[in-house]
């Protein structure tokens, strides 16, 4: 699972000319499901989004999370982020799951995000978005949590 984040000052979701959802400042998050991945991968997500210290301090260091600003989220589905570019010059999106179960925990994820209290946005899922931000810093931070049998191979492999 992935979940490219953006620290914003502002973002909105329309689809077909209607505004659907829209938050200040806090977090949009585009987030991709893999196939594969469980419920174990979006808790951990979630709470790393939550938790993940980007936005700045007094200091001006970034050492403040959502959860400390008590900022706001849009979580938009994205299954492009699974895109693959290596061969050719249209993407593969083999490796991104199946609506029947992304969907599912795309939905998980927004309800671990919004058992914080925080104001959580969504997108509509599956369809066509039109998604408009202004990028805090900017500030684009990809988070990925592949599901435990990748890392096995891996470590294996090694």
């Amino acid at each position: 699972m992935r979940a490219l984040i953006q620290r914003v000052s502002g973002a909105s979701v329309s689809i077909a000319g209607e505004l659907v959802s829209q938050i200040g400042q806090g977090l949009l998050v585009l987030l991709g499901v893999r196939q594969g991945d469980t419920a174990a991968e979006a808790d951990f997500l979630a709470d790393k989004c939550l938790h993940l210290r980007v936005f700045e301090d007094a200091a001006g260091k970034m050492n403040l999370s959502l959860l400390d600003l008590e900022g706001e989220i849009l979580v938009v589905s994205q299954f492009t982020l699974y895109g693959d570019t290596r061969r050719g010059r249209r993407p593969s999106f083999i490796d991104a799951a199946r609506p029947d179960i992304s969907e599912p925990l795309y939905e998980r994820f927004v309800e671990r995000l919004a058992c914080s209290g925080l104001p959580v946005s969504t997108g509509r899922f599956g369809a066509i978005m039109e998604v408009r931000l202004v990028n805090d810093g900017p500030v684009t931070i990809m988070l990925e949590k592949e599901h435990e049998d990748v890392h096995e191979s891996r470590h294996h492999q090694e």
